[in-house]
């Protein structure tokens, strides 16, 4: 659907882009603590559907925003589903053919079953260093997972994005205990900060309302025809780049939510400033685009009700 009407409607998919944005903001504000780039790391997503490929295909932009071919990017992304990694000559949908690796490609791996390559396997024969999770099976991530992460990466970046809480692939506690103290972490579910060798290491929330208020408003308010990868890439880093450097070591990766109405206009902002530097949008400067940002946000305010007399 996604594909068939976005060059013929200004529209967007937030399951698919709207994750994948929000996740991508996140990664962002990691490379930032770890002095890193995108290119620098190799990506596991485990799961393969909506919210899996959104995800895998916006850090895709951000790879090739940093000088990768496509297919340099997708080498990056390793996608895993209920049958293992996802290698070409699987049974697969179109869309997750582009992070399907050639068999030649993994020739090299130490496995047990080349047609069954398991998320262990991936993690260790790949140096993975960013693992997703966005299956909804509680304890996926096990203690020899996230060991294989910390080994990996004393900083590895650990994300179980499925809700509820019941539902995440790992706790914090569990991330911190595998991964090691040092590693980074993002939840779908809301977690309470962890104390951490007598620090507070502060769990950012992946959620989509830190993105699709603001390139909603953002797209309306410039009269893009569409909504490009690149808009939510520049939404992404408008989000990454709301956060101080305290905030950043204290492991906050996204900003506080009591401040969304400012983080909102920030990332509309960021969205017509891309669609106007792509020529899609109103060429206005960016004073007066910030005003007609402010002056299309609703403000929930209403006068006093008088009971008639």
């Amino acid at each position: 659907m996604l594909e068939r009407y976005r060059e013929r409607i200004c529209s967007f998919n937030d399951d698919i882009q709207g994750t994948g944005s929000v996740a991508t903001a996140v990664l962002l504000s990691a490379m930032k603590i770890k002095k890193q780039k995108l290119g620098d790391q190799r990506f596991v997503m485990f799961g393969q559907g909506q919210a899996g490929l959104g995800i895998a295909r916006q850090i895709c932009t951000g790879l090739m925003m940093e000088g990768l071919s496509r297919e340099e990017a997708a080498n990056h992304i390793f996608g895993i589903d209920k049958d293992g990694l996802l290698l070409k000559g699987m049974p697969m949908s179109d869309e997750q053919q582009m992070f399907a690796k050639d068999p030649a490609f993994v020739a090299n791996w130490h496995v047990a079953d080349r047609s069954h390559i398991t998320l262990l396997e991936t993690i260790r024969n790949a140096k993975a260093t960013v693992l997703f999770g966005v299956t909804g099976q509680s304890g996926a991530f096990n203690e020899e997972v996230l060991k294989a992460m910390g080994a990996n990466d004393p900083q590895a970046m650990i994300m179980p994005l499925s809700n509820p809480t019941v539902k995440a692939e790992c706790t914090p506690e569990q991330a911190v205990a595998g991964a090691g103290p040092h590693c980074l972490i993002a939840t779908g579910s809301p977690f309470k900060p962890l104390n951490v060798n007598g620090a507070e290491k502060v769990i950012s929330q992946c959620n989509n309302l830190y993105i699709f208020p603001g390139v909603g408003l953002g797209a309306l308010i410039c009269g893009t025809p569409k909504v490009t990868n690149e808009m939510f890439m520049a939404a992404s880093q408008a989000l990454s780049d709301l956060l101080s450097e305290e905030e950043l070591k204290g492991g906050r990766m996204l900003p506080r939510i009591d401040k969304i109405r400012y983080v909102s206009a920030q990332v509309a902002l960021a969205v017509a400033k891309e669609a106007r530097r792509s020529g899609l949008g109103v060429r206005a400067d960016d004073e007066k685009l910030l005003q007609m940002v402010m002056n299309a946000m609703w403000e929930p305010k209403y006068l006093p009700y008088r009971l008639p007399e």
